[in-house]
């Protein structure tokens, strides 16, 4: 399937500039069964790296809203601290793309030590605007462009546009990295509300 999306995006002109990957990782404190968690302490949180910033790590405290950018080095303190783990990590990897003034990027989602696909994801930025009131008329568009070209292909499921409250996470309007850390963690939470509706159904 994920050939063709990608297949979709250079019907409409997407030129393929290379691979991209991104890695998003669940994290859990590390307290033995019989301590209690102390209230300052996150029950969890996501760290995500994300391929245009190789030298930075981004955290997600959902609970609290709160995005977090740090030095990609705070894995390796984090490591020997032990006092968080990983639980599960999950690879966002594909294709990037150029089509005019956007950047697209199509690649699948994939827990790390699997190739059991979990999702496709499909990233759309437009790049002479960092303003994401001013771009919106300009991204809706092209969603609407995108829509139309994969409805001639008959393929399972569909994609959902998702765009979550930045404001929430104390985010201004101008576009920054930290922004695309909490979209991923908004994609990684959708996915993990699919897969457990349809376990449901299936129950």
């Amino acid at each position: 399937m994920i050939n063709e999306v990608s297949q979709c995006v250079e019907s409409i002109n997407g030129v393929k500039e290379g691979r991209w990957k991104a890695t998003l990782t669940f994290y859990k404190p590390m307290f033995r069964a019989d301590q209690a968690v102390p209230a300052e302490y996150p029950r969890d949180f996501l760290g995500i790296s994300l391929p245009e910033q190789p030298n930075r790590y981004y955290f997600i405290i959902r609970s609290q809203k709160i995005v977090l950018e740090a030095d990609s080095s705070i894995q390796m303190i984090m490591e020997k601290l032990q006092s968080y783990k990983s639980r599960v990590s999950l690879t966002f990897e594909g294709f990037q793309y150029q089509l005019g003034d956007f950047q697209l990027r199509v690649g699948k989602v994939a827990p790390s030590a699997s190739e059991n696909l979990r999702g496709i994801v499909f990233e759309v930025e437009y790049l002479p605007l960092s303003s994401m009131e001013k771009s919106r008329q300009i991204l809706d568009g092209f969603v609407e462009i995108w829509q139309e070209a994969m409805s001639k292909r008959s393929l399972p499921g569909h994609f959902m546009h998702i765009e979550p409250n930045f404001a929430e996470f104390g985010l201004s309007d101008h576009y920054t990295s930290q922004h695309t850390a909490v979209q991923y963690a908004t994609v990684m939470a959708q996915l993990i509300s699919a897969v457990q509706t349809a376990q449901g159904v299936r129950n």
